[in-house]
């Protein structure tokens, strides 16, 4: 698999599989990172669909400059954004605050079956929504620390810095659990 791109030129030719194949191989993945930056399963949800929409039927240019897979989660975290800003507008609040009136999720049992990866989901989710969306791009995306900036409006230095820190702060946390890093 090329990272989803000749999927997406099936699809532009007019192969409705192709599509299919996109849905099923990142629609986990985007929905667990959307909800690591909204803070709202729901919502997350519903921009993960905004996001598969917006290829069917606006049908972007995937230019090759970056993986698809970096091209669809940038695509999907823009949606995002665009969605907390009309939030925020429609209730007179900053993004800061529509992300803290959204009830937290609990993920963990739904995704994360066995016990060490539960007990590092709960440490990453105390964590700043910065270091939670760095690590989680980095270490249950695979993206590299050149993509990770990409998707998240920095440079790769700021990823780097970013990365330290939130290894730092896991660390801590995970320390706090009495849990033993070294054994992951």
């Amino acid at each position: 698999m090329d990272n989803g791109a000749s999927s997406y030129r099936r699809f532009l030719d007019g192969d409705d599989t192709g599509m299919t194949e996109i849905v099923r191989d990142y629609k986990d993945g985007l929905l667990l990172y959307l909800n690591s930056y909204i803070n709202n399963l729901s919502i997350a949800e519903e921009c993960v669909q905004n996001t598969f929409i917006k290829l069917a039927i606006r049908k972007p240019t995937f230019r090759g400059e970056s993986s698809f897979k970096t091209w669809l989660y940038k695509i999907s975290r823009n949606i995002a954004v665009s969605h907390i800003r009309k939030i925020s507008r429609h209730h007179k609040a900053s993004p800061d605050e529509c992300e803290n009136m959204v009830a937290e999720t609990d993920l963990e049992n739904e995704y994360l079956k066995e016990e060490q990866k539960i007990i590092v989901h709960r440490a990453i989710r105390r964590l700043k929504k910065e270091y939670q969306q760095v690590l989680y791009l980095t270490y249950f995306e695979d993206f590299s620390n050149t993509e990770t900036a990409v998707i998240m409006r920095k440079s790769r230095k700021q990823v780097e810095n970013l990365l330290y820190n939130a290894r730092k702060a896991m660390r801590s946390e995970l320390e706090k659990e009495e849990f033993h890093y070294e054994e992951l």
